[in-house]
């Protein structure tokens, strides 16, 4: 089992957060198959929300529920911006 705290520090958590795209695509993450380029290209919150449950759920839940809800949160908010700016 891996703990995120071993692997990442602070500074990838605010990264991933604020960038997933770039932080996603320059880090160490594991990058995968098609599945994982669509995530990265449609949604990059909530694959590094999946990505979160998979690696570190069973050491770290609460980063993992706060990854899920940043991931809700700002995906959601992404589109809304988006479908305002095109009215």
């Amino acid at each position: 089992m891996h703990n995120f705290w071993h692997a990442h520090g602070l500074l990838f958590l605010v990264f991933i957060t604020l960038f997933p795209r770039l932080t996603l695509l320059f880090s160490s993450v594991a990058t995968g198959g098609w599945l994982w380029w669509l995530g990265w290209l449609a949604a990059p919150r909530l694959l590094v929300a999946i990505l979160a449950t998979t690696a570190y759920w069973h050491t770290n839940p609460v980063l993992v529920v706060i990854a899920w809800f940043v991931a809700f949160s700002g995906e959601s908010a992404e589109k809304a911006t988006v479908l305002r700016r095109k009215r």
